[in-house]
C-alpha cells in the first residue's frame, strides 16, 4: 500500500517548475522580515524594546503556524478552497465564552483571572466542543463530512446570535471590556502563554507527520482516497483533532481571525502546489510574512494608523469574493 500512497501523493502535487525553490525563498523572506522587525529602529533602552518585539514575533509566529496549517488541512478534508476552520465555530465559541462569563459573573473575573487558567478553560471548551461534535456526527452517526460542516456553520450562527443578544443586555462598561477581550491582537500577547501554546501547536503538527502521504492522497477527494486504501474516517478524525487543538490554542492566545487562513493557504497553493510537505510550511512562512510585514508597515510607515487584524479581515474579505467569483472554490 506504500506504493499506492506514493502514487497518490505524486498525483496530488501540482506540476510546478520549482516548488522547493519557492518554499526556500518564502522561508528566507520570512526570516529577513523578522530580523528587520527585531533589530531596526531600536531605541536607546533597546533591551526592553527588543523584549516586546520578541514577544510580538512569538505570538505572530504561533498564530501563523496554527491558522495557516489548520486551514490547509481543513481545505484538504473538505476539498474546498474557501472553507476555513472558522466555519467550525471556533470564533463563535470564543466570543460566547467571554460574553457568558461577563453576563453571568461579571467582568471582574475576566480581567482578574490568571492568564494561564483562562487559556486552559478556553482551550478545553473550544477543542472539546468541536471534537465532540465531529466524533458524534462523523464516527457515531457516520454522516457525510459536508453535512457535519453545515452543522458546524449552523451552530456557529446560533452561538453568534446568543452572543449578540447577551451583549445587548450588558452595561456599557462591561460591553467595552468584552469587546476588548474578543478583538484579535498580536501586540499584547501574554508572555506566559507563548510556551504552552507553541508546544501544543508543535505537537499537533508533529502528530500529522506519520499520515503526510495519506493527506496528499486525501486531497484528491474522499472517493479517490478510499479507493486507494486510505482509512478515510480515521485520518479525517485525526486531522479534525489536530485542527481543533491548533485553532483553539491560537484563538485563546491572540483572538479570532476569520480570513487570515484563507489568504495564506491559497497563496501557498499558488507558490508550491498542494503536497502537504511543502504547502503547510509555505502557508506558515506566508503567514509570518503577512503578519510581521504588515505590523512593520503599520509601525514604521503608517504610525499605528489602524490595527493589523482590521486590515487582514478587509483584505481577506475581498480575497474571498475574488475566489468565489473566479470559480476557484474547489
Amino acid at each position: 500500500m506504500t506504493v499506492t500512497f506514493l502514487d497518490g501523493a505524486r498525483l496530488a502535487g501540482r506540476t510546478l517548475r520549482h516548488p522547493t525553490g519557492a518554499l526556500l525563498a518564502l522561508t528566507a523572506l520570512a526570516v529577513a522580515i523578522v530580523l528587520v522587525f527585531l533589530f531596526t529602529d531600536l531605541p536607546g533602552r533597546w533591551e526592553y524594546a527588543l523584549g516586546l518585539r520578541v514577544r510580538t514575533i512569538g505570538g505572530m509566529g504561533i498564530a501563523a503556524a496554527a491558522v495557516g496549517a489548520a486551514t490547509v488541512l481543513f481545505q484538504t478534508i473538505t476539498s474546498n478552497r474557501i472553507l476555513t476552520p472558522g466555519i467550525m465555530g471556533f470564533d463563535a465559541v470564543f466570543l460566547a465564552i467571554q460574553t457568558v462569563v461577563a453576563f453571568a459573573i461579571g467582568p471582574a473575573l475576566l480581567v482578574a483571572a490568571p492568564p494561564l487558567a483562562s487559556w486552559l478553560v478556553e482551550l478545553g471548551l473550544m477543542t472539546g466542543s468541536i471534537v465532540l461534535l465531529y466524533w458524534w456526527l462523523f464516527v457515531r452517526r457516520r454522516l457525510d463530512l459536508h453535512v457535519i460542516v453545515l452543522a458546524g456553520l449552523v451552530l456557529g450562527v446560533l452561538f453568534r446570535s446568543v452572543t449578540g443578544f447577551l451583549q445587548r443586555l450588558l452595561d456599557p462598561d462591561t460591553f467595552a471590556i468584552v469587546q476588548d477581550l474578543t478583538f484579535a491582537s498580536f501586540t499584547s500577547v501574554d508572555r506566559e502563554l507563548l510556551l504552552p501554546t507553541g508546544v501544543l501547536v508543535a505537537v499537533a503538527l508533529a502528530s500529522l507527520w506519520p499520515i503526510r502521504r495519506e493527506l496528499d492522497v486525501l486531497s484528491l477527494g474522499a472517493s479517490t482516497a478510499i479507493s486507494l486504501g486510505v482509512a478515510h474516517r480515521r485520518v479525517v478524525m485525526h486531522v479534525v483533532v489536530a485542527i481543533a487543538a491548533m485553532v483553539a490554542a491560537s484563538t485563546a492566545l491572540v483572538g479570532p481571525v476569520t480570513f487570515f487562513g484563507l489568504i495564506v493557504a491559497n497563496l501557498a497553493y499558488g507558490a508550491v502546489g498542494h503536497r502537504h510537505l511543502r504547502s503547510v510550511p509555505a502557508a506558515i512562512a506566508i503567514g509570518v510574512i503577512a503578519l510581521v510585514g504588515g505590523q512593520l508597515i503599520l509601525d514604521r510607515l503608517l504610525g499605528f494608523g489602524t490595527e493589523l487584524p482590521i486590515v487582514i479581515e478587509f483584505v481577506g474579505g475581498l480575497f474571498f469574493i475574488v475566489l468565489v467569483l473566479s470559480g476557484k472554490a474547489r
